[in-house]
């Protein structure tokens, strides 16, 4: 499953999505593709999508969740890589990608709070999460400055419900003042890692 968070068609994040896409195609995998821009994705959680209780009859995949929320809870559920595509806004994923986690990365799909002692249980089947980023912070000062917060939302705040999912990322930048030749090695990289 890939999910991309752009509002500019033909942005490079677009380009590392669709290198990702084939990487993973080119590997034998089917691929289920979400460009949440280009999907018109909700991102506003609504007042009965913080409910973990869930009325009678209503699953965890589609309380508080329209058809298309619903949509990507289930592949989410059904998919074994997850890639996920998206600049670096101030720090953060653009507001799309924060509301899409807001809204799919729900308990009951993602994880469950059953047990006794309130420890998260794992419930996704994913073996790998891939992350690519853009950006335009030179890598080291994002590491030393700022301590690559995104780097701490998915490897830690993400992939601590992922159980023991392989996590892997890509910061491309800065990106502004690349040159073709290393945005051509970004792609390479990309594809490797969704490749692997």
């Amino acid at each position: 499953m890939i999910v991309l968070a752009h509002p500019r068609q033909g942005s490079f994040s677009h380009a590392l999505a669709e290198i990702a896409r084939d990487a993973l195609r080119d590997s034998g995998h089917q691929v289920t593709w979400h460009d949440l821009h280009g999907e018109e994705f909700d991102p506003v959680q609504v007042p009965d999508g913080l409910d973990t209780t869930r009325p009678e009859g209503r699953s965890a995949f589609t309380s508080g969740a329209d058809a298309l929320t619903t949509q990507h809870r289930r592949e989410l559920a059904a998919a074994h890589t997850l890639v996920v595509v998206h600049p670096n806004w101030w720090g953060k994923p653009p507001a799309i990608m924060a509301g899409w986690m807001d809204r799919v990365l729900v308990p009951g799909v993602v994880y469950s709070l059953d047990d006794a002692a309130g420890e998260p249980t794992p419930l996704l089947p994913l073996r790998r999460l891939v992350v690519l980023n853009t950006g335009d912070t030179e890598p080291m000062r994002e590491a030393e400055v700022f301590g690559d917060p995104l780097d701490a939302i998915w490897r830690r705040c993400v992939g601590g419900y992922l159980h023991e999912a392989e996590i892997q990322r890509l910061l491309a930048g800065p990106l502004s003042s690349s040159t073709p030749q290393q945005r051509r090695a970004w792609l390479d990289d990309a594809y490797r890692l969704a490749a692997e």
